[in-house]
């Protein structure tokens, strides 16, 4: 047992020691830049940026559409839920929404705002078809519908994962009890769910608010606190004491999201069991839930549509002729496709390391006996890794690591990548390592086995599945990433996302989107192949 605590000790001080060399000193770092003026340290920069034209007024913006989309995000992804959960629709009509719900995961934000564009635009391929252009798409409309595409996945899934575990027969329940229809679906289901609606609410608002990627192709000239950020920094008369600040006002947020994330987990109802009913048949109610999700998952799948077809054709709009011109440039191109190669090996190497990093720290809380204040201090990790704005990290690790050997290095771009997405496979890892048998490792002990051995021999191979899936979730969240990289990426150490946004600024569109077909296509086999091991393990375990 004590061989255990001194191996999980060493364990627990290199993740805090990661944490600390590219978290918190970065951060400390950023902060003290914002307070650094031209006339030595003081609040000048936060007085200046505040007073001064046109932050205010993004701020508003931000603040406007985020709530916007956040509860369009919200309502939408729950219509959708509540349409595979409650209704007696075709299973694999159900599996089917499961599946397109989260596509859109797998494509940058960057491109988001690309294809909103070329389907939408003056010249787009669904105004073609419609014939008139439905709507303005630079500006307010353009970055709600873009914000709705991008945190609607993320909705769902949080508000899937809650719902699947409602007691159903409560519904019986407010039958027999005589309540009205609207009682029972208050009861019920609204309010088991009120904490993840808000919680779900808080997320997106967040991801809204801090996102660059949509703002950079369809902002226009409707600013946004992102914007903002990214023009006194990389603008054409950078200001990088200023962008401190405005990262920093950007941090608020994040404070926020924290309370207000810790005090909707008091809302959450948990089931002593889940009792299995057969649902009422109601075939209206079946039918709005698949036309609607339907609908849904149209509007939002069908902007993706103009990617398989600009660059697949001469000329959007005038050719329309089939070509793999396009493809066969950027193939040919190495700037292009060895940027592609390079992302593909380098976003391998964040997920293995970032797998290692989540696997060490659960096991520090989930698989020892250290004091539960130490373990805390990894979930609060968790908690400010979840919030953080990628944009912020990304920022606070220029100033920190400028003039160091690990500027402009592949490493530091892994790092910051492992540091920015650690939350959710952290929770995924403790969670799953909580669930199994306690006593291995004490057995093992007893048996003579090392830690080290009891870990790799017993614990491991039970912990494949998840394993698998926190290496899925890295390198497909590294691949789609931009805000988090984009301060630190330079020309020998460019990713795929901050390339696209370089051939966004000389309107190379055509190889944008074949990069963007490129990235759906490898998380696509990505997540094929290890979907299809999981499958193979868990069938094989059952």
């Amino acid at each position: 047992m004590i061989r255990k605590e001194r191996e999980i000790k060493v364990i627990y001080v290199l993740v805090l020691a990661i944490f600390a060399v590219f978290l918190a000193v970065p951060i400390v770092r950023l902060l003290m830049e914002s307070f650094i003026g031209e006339a030595g340290a003081g609040i000048e920069n936060y007085v200046n940026v505040l007073t001064g034209k046109g932050f205010m007024k993004a701020l508003g913006n931000s603040v406007t559409v985020s709530v916007s989309s956040a509860l369009i995000s919200t309502l939408l992804a729950f219509f959708m839920t509540y349409s595979i959960q409650y209704t007696n629709l075709n299973k694999k009509f159900k599996t089917v929404i499961q599946t397109l719900a989260v596509l859109p995961m797998l494509l940058p934000t960057i491109t988001y705002g690309f294809a909103i564009i070329y389907s939408f635009g003056k010249q787009g391929l669904l105004t073609k078809l419609f014939g008139t252009q439905l709507f303005e798409i630079y500006g307010f409309n353009g970055l709600m519908f873009g914000y709705v595409i991008y945190t609607l996945p993320i909705s769902f899934m949080l508000i899937l994962n809650t719902m699947g575990f409602i007691d159903k027969k409560f519904m019986v329940v407010s039958r027999v009890m005589g309540d009205s229809p609207v009682q029972t679906f208050w009861q019920t289901i609204i309010r088991p769910l009120l904490g993840t609606l808000a919680a779900s609410f808080v997320q997106c608002f967040f991801l809204c608010f801090t996102d660059y990627g949509i703002p950079a192709s369809v902002g226009g000239e409707y600013d946004v606190v992102a914007t903002v950020l990214y023009n006194e920094m990389l603008g054409s008369i950078p200001n990088f004491n200023r962008g401190a600040v405005v990262a920093m006002m950007m941090l608020i947020p994040s404070v926020i999201s924290i309370a207000l994330l810790k005090y909707l987990e008091r809302y959450n109802m948990r089931y002593n069991r889940i009792s299995q009913i057969e649902l009422k048949k109601n075939p209206v109610r079946d039918g709005v839930c698949a036309v609607g999700s339907s609908l849904i998952l149209l509007s939002v799948l069908a902007i993706f549509a103009v990617i398989f077809v600009v660059p697949l054709v001469q000329e959007w709009p005038y050719q329309v002729n089939f070509t793999l011109e396009h493809v066969q440039a950027v193939l040919n191109d190495q700037s292009l496709f060895g940027v592609y190669q390079n992302s593909i090996f380098f976003f391998f190497c964040t997920a293995l390391i970032g797998l290692l990093v989540t696997y060490g720290a659960a096991l520090a809380t989930a698989r020892s006996g250290l004091n539960g204040k130490l373990k805390g201090v990894i979930d609060a990790i968790a908690l400010v890794t979840n919030t953080i704005p990628g944009m912020v990290i990304g920022i606070a690790f220029m100033f920190i690591f400028s003039g160091t050997a690990l500027q402009n290095t592949f490493f530091l771009i892994i790092l910051c990548n492992v540091v920015h997405f650690f939350s959710t496979p952290y929770l995924m890892m403790r969670n799953s390592l909580s669930k199994l048998n306690s006593s291995w490792e004490t057995t093992a002990s007893l048996m003579g086995d090392t830690w080290i051995k009891t870990i790799v021999r017993i614990v491991t191979p039970n912990m494949t599945s998840t394993l698998l899936e926190v290496f899925s979730y890295y390198f497909v969240n590294a691949m789609v990433t931009v805000s988090a990289v984009i301060f630190i990426a330079g020309a020998r150490t460019m990713v795929i996302t901050t390339k696209i946004k370089e051939l966004q600024y000389y309107t190379k569109f055509n190889e944008v989107f074949v990069l963007s077909l490129f990235i759906l296509g490898t998380n696509l086999i990505v997540k094929g192949i290890l979907g299809y091991v999981i499958k193979r393990k868990e069938k094989k375990e059952n």
